[in-house]
């Protein structure tokens, strides 16, 4: 396993109570700064491998989030069509709420679609990475 090391450098203030001035300003002027290297480990192999599958189960759950949103808005869709029909008093209010919620089930749909793209690019991606063989199916 092949393994890169990247370097962040983060500057923290540090205040000495001994350096401060009895009469003078305790704060900016007395200050002290020190440096703190923090080391990264990046490797590839297994890790990677790992990082995408747990991608994939993310952009899984999110597809399935966004059918169910589908569902629910459509169903709302179809319920304030219902209202208008049985409701002619309020019938612009609920033909509104109709269109807003079958635009809604549209947007819905179409996020399901592209985590389902997503999902299936991490599942190539992980196959790639080493971690699975490919299946051969006779059917299909």
């Amino acid at each position: 396993m092949a393994e890169e090391k990247h370097h962040h450098h983060l500057f923290h203030h540090k205040k000495d109570e001994e350096e401060q001035p009895a009469g003078g300003y305790g704060g900016e002027a007395a200050a002290e700064y020190t440096e703190t290297t923090v080391t990264e480990v990046v490797s590839t192999g297994e890790d990677e491998y790992e990082k995408y599958k747990k991608e994939e189960k993310e952009h899984k759950h999110k597809q399935h989030l966004g059918e169910a949103g589908t569902i629910a808005a459509g169903a709302f869709a179809l319920y304030e069509k219902h209202e208008a029909k049985k409701d002619p008093e309020h019938a612009h209010r609920h033909k509104i709420e109709e269109e807003i919620a079958a635009a809604t089930a549209v947007g819905s749909g179409g996020f399901a679609f592209h985590e389902h793209h997503e999902k299936k690019q991490d599942h190539k991606d992980a196959e790639e990475a080493g971690g699975e063989k490919k299946h051969h199916h006779l059917f299909g």
